[in-house]
């Protein structure tokens, strides 16, 4: 999918808080360009809802969605004066009552981020790391066995 510029932003948020919640949006959507692991964040000082502009251009349009349907509920919430955090029981029967996703999928430069791979030698579970591991110091967290560096991608 292309990026959307702003005025198409703010269109998309707005048709969507009006379908899934029944209440108009009255504040702005942005790109933060800074934003590097997650979809969207809402702003409460600032009332503003910030889109991560990766997730815009690489996901499918329910993915994107989701995600405005998610900093919805922190914003309605937020402006109706409840408990609009991820820990407040308000704000998950709101992700519930609107099938909002409780997290994004992570995009697909995070998903190759394992460079180091190791086995049990007892149970055979595999651990996939970004950084090393001592193996004089760490063993298997489901049998106490001996791990084995396995491979390493660069």
């Amino acid at each position: 999918m292309r990026l959307l510029d702003e005025k198409e932003l703010n269109e998309i948020v707005h048709d969507t808080s009006t379908r899934f919640f029944g209440k108009p949006f009255h504040d702005k959507a942005i790109y933060n360009y800074r934003l590097r692991t997650t979809g969207g964040r809402y702003n409460p000082a600032k009332r503003t809802i910030e889109m991560n502009p990766q997730y815009i251009s690489e996901f499918d349009h329910e993915e994107i969605i989701g995600i405005i349907k998610h900093e919805l509920c922190h914003y309605h919430l937020h402006i109706e004066g409840k408990g609009y955090r991820h820990g407040d029981r308000d704000f998950k029967n709101l992700l519930k009552a609107t099938g909002s996703p409780r997290h994004c999928s992570p995009l697909p430069s995070v998903k190759k981020r394992s460079k180091h791979t190791y086995r049990c030698q007892n149970c055979g579970h595999t651990y996939r790391r970004v950084r090393r591991v001592n193996l004089a110091k760490y063993r298997c967290g489901k049998c106490r066995g001996e791990l084995v560096a396995e491979s390493e991608n660069s």
